[in-house]
């Protein structure tokens, strides 16, 4: 008899409380402190609002659920499931996903936390492909062994509009940024596995673009080549930018339907208002 199992992942993965039930899946807010006030991403913190704040110069913190609204959730879906895939933002950039597998230790198996190291729209593909494997009869475990295996097989370039948020979080020295500011310099990060690293470093948005659409370029031709990919965008820019990004990643990558999302509000703490990003995901083989 197939196994019944429910998805469950954070606000991280950019799938909203309305898309999660129209999806079927579950999805669990990450909190902020904002000046020492908590919200809850979706919930009682728009995205507009967030971006109100942090330009404003608020104290914004990032947090995890805490562990009584994750138990309370499984509780919940453990009455009428036999499973759980629990799939959280990346334990290299939140906590969360351990506190998640300490929680799961007493749920006899039932509960699978799968630290695949995903986050935004990798995260978000993820989730996807384990509703399809539910969906196909296989089991927790078989989902966790297909998921931890293409784990790596996801980069996310993304380039920030300013230097501020990552010299606040000591990811650029005081120095650096000044001297950045000034000669217009954009970094290029990348997200491939369980960190946020450097790239690039140009000069103005046109480099910066040309520095991520090369990259994606080069990793369909090399580590992904003949395999099934999907390209996707992400930003936390106004609209009307991200639509315009949009349309040329695919002039670039024509026959790919590109899938956008704004980038999770954990992410944007740390990078800020303005940014742009392109994702290159292999799809998993089951």
């Amino acid at each position: 008899m197939t196994r019944k199992i429910a998805v469950v992942t954070d606000s991280n993965s950019g799938i909203t409380q309305k898309q999660a039930e129209e999806m079927g899946i579950y999805v669990l807010p990450m909190p902020f402190m904002i000046n020492n006030e908590t919200y809850f991403e979706d919930i009682t913190l728009t995205q507009a609002e967030f971006y109100d704040r942090l330009a404003s110069g608020a104290d914004v913190i990032t947090s995890q659920p805490s562990p009584d609204s994750v138990m309370k959730l499984w509780d919940e879906l453990l009455q009428d499931h036999d499973e759980i895939v629990h799939i959280p933002m990346s334990s290299g950039l939140s906590s969360s996903c351990e506190t998640a597998l300490g929680l799961a230790q007493d749920y006899d198996g039932k509960v699978h936390v799968i630290d695949n190291q995903r986050i935004s729209i990798s995260q978000r593909q993820s989730v996807l492909e384990a509703l399809e494997m539910a969906k196909k009869g296989m089991t927790a475990q078989e989902i966790e062994d297909v998921l931890m295996r293409e784990k790596l097989e996801a980069s996310i370039y993304i380039t920030v509009d300013t230097l501020k948020y990552l010299k606040k979080g000591g990811r650029v020295t005081p120095a650096a940024a000044a001297i950045g500011t000034v000669l217009n310099l954009k970094p290029v990060l990348q997200i491939q596995g369980e960190k946020l690293d450097s790239y690039a470093k140009v000069r103005g948005w046109k480099a910066a673009k040309k520095a991520m659409l090369d990259a994606a370029h080069k990793d369909l031709e090399g580590r992904f080549k003949g395999k099934e990919v999907s390209i996707q965008a992400a930003y936390t820019c106004s609209d009307e930018e991200a639509a315009v990004w949009k349309a040329e990643i695919e002039e670039h990558f024509p026959g790919y339907p590109v899938h956008m999302d704004r980038l999770s509000l954990s992410v944007s703490c740390h990078i800020g208002s303005g940014s742009k990003a392109i994702a290159c995901i292999k799809k998993a083989d089951y």
